[in-house]
């Protein structure tokens, strides 16, 4: 799967869920909530003041 600013969370933590730190590290603590789940992860930065791309290169290192 790749991963991009368009990716929605919850398809990235249902494939990575070694990757959930990461979204908390950025403040993202209600990984559950389904509303956050169907966040694209450039929305999500936009929310919690992150830079996605940083983000995503995070979330590929890990992968």
């Amino acid at each position: 799967m790749e991963i991009t600013k368009e990716t929605c969370i919850g398809d990235i933590l249902d494939a990575y869920p070694d990757t959930a730190p990461y979204f908390l590290e950025m403040g993202m603590h209600c990984l559950g909530c389904p509303a956050s789940r169907g966040e694209s992860v450039e929305d999500a930065c936009m929310v919690h003041g992150v830079d996605a791309d940083e983000l995503i290169e995070k979330l590929k290192a890990s992968i």
